[in-house]
């Protein structure tokens, strides 16, 4: 590896690491659930899951599972 690309790697393993660096704006998921693959997308501070119960309730496993993923990553909704 030459060293512009070594620079370049532990640059990025301190963004890594600096979390609150970094907000999703919008995202697409295939998640492969335990009964049927569903699509999960986060666009404008919103989820939607194609899941039964996301259609239902307006959160879901799916959602929740990313949201704990993407802790402290999303933007916060009260700011929008």
């Amino acid at each position: 590896m030459d060293n512009g690309m070594i620079r370049k790697y532990e640059k990025a393993k301190i963004y890594a690491e600096q979390r609150d660096r970094i907000e999703f704006q919008s995202l697409v998921v295939n998640f492969d659930g335990r009964n049927n693959p569903h699509t999960v997308e986060y666009r404008d501070g919103q989820w939607q899951c194609d899941c039964d119960f996301f259609q239902m309730r307006g959160r879901c496993s799916h959602t929740m599972a990313l949201e704990l993923i993407l802790e402290d990553m999303l933007p916060d909704p009260l700011a929008l």
